[in-house]
């Protein structure tokens, strides 16, 4: 099992106002403080923009590059996502990355509502992820589609959607699939070839059925503890890394359980919980 670790779970999103956001110098410096050992990039601006400056930062902090999450228009017939995308691909490169974490992004800010895709959306958003993945493949880089809350892809319908209309492996994060209605153990079970990322994240159950009620936006959810440390909520991982390993999965655990932080911590901060979570998937493996 070869686990590693995202900024968002020590609070650093790319969403404006989500919360106090951390120094790359601190949430570095505690990744290799649990022993981790490769990561995500995090949101543009976390860390310097410059490959190669990108590259240099994580290796001075003892990390290795996973790749990272990157959301783009998708769905516009208008917009031609390949150049942002080929610019990200830039610093995957320099620094050994080799996910590309595609989202569909909404083209709102944030993860609280989405627009309604129609046909030409769908068409569109197929032929651009079956664009993107080669666009990744020619670099050297493994493409994944990450269905997430308040994007175009989040349902169990637009799940099933993009598996049948498009070529495109899956990054499978068991919260985002969860609280968009599709079971990820049993999408584990049954689409497994089509896998080759996990975000791993644990899952309040009561606090999702309040997002999918509409009872809370996901960013109130988030604030009000929507994700638990690893193994204390109600996602079976056992079961989906029995499915993957069945299949012969070979791509990362990322540990990435969205957090949301009010101020700079003065205690040990996100910390306890990535210790809980990491010693979790080590325990699995």
């Amino acid at each position: 099992m070869r686990i590693a670790a995202a900024p968002i779970s020590w609070g650093v999103c790319e969403v404006p106002g989500w919360g106090y956001q951390m120094k790359p110098e601190r949430v570095l410096a505690e990744m290799a403080q649990v022993g981790i050992e490769a990561t995500e990039f995090g949101p543009d601006g976390f860390l310097p923009d410059a490959p190669a400056d990108k590259a240099a930062t994580l290796a001075a902090n003892g990390l290795k590059a996973v790749g990272g999450f990157v959301p783009v228009v998708l769905h516009d017939p208008t917009h031609d996502p390949a150049p942002e995308v080929d610019r990200a691909l830039d610093s995957f490169v320099a620094a050994g990355g080799d996910v590309l974490v595609l989202s569909a992004n909404s083209g709102l800010d944030g993860y609280d509502s989405r627009p309604v895709l129609d046909e030409e959306g769908w068409r569109t958003m197929f032929a651009n992820l079956d664009r993107l993945n080669a666009l990744a493949a020619s670099r050297g880089v493994r493409a994944c589609l990450h269905p997430h809350v308040g994007t175009m892809v989040e349902t169990a319908f637009d799940v099933e959607r993009v598996l049948a209309g498009s070529a495109i492996p899956l990054c499978l994060d068991t919260g985002h699939l969860l609280i968009g209605g599709t079971d990820p153990v049993a999408l584990a079970k049954a689409h497994a070839d089509r896998i080759v990322h996990v975000h791993a994240k644990d899952v309040n159950l009561a606090l999702a059925k309040r997002v999918q009620a509409g009872e809370l936006t996901y960013q109130q959810a988030v604030a009000k503890g929507l994700y638990t440390a690893l193994g204390e909520g109600q996602v079976d991982f056992a079961a989906i890394v029995g499915a993957l390993n069945r299949a012969g999965f070979d791509g990362w655990y990322v540990m990435e359980q969205d957090t949301i932080l009010a101020d700079e911590p003065t205690d040990e901060g996100p910390l306890a919980d990535v210790e809980t979570s990491i010693a979790f998937l080590r325990a699995l493996a």
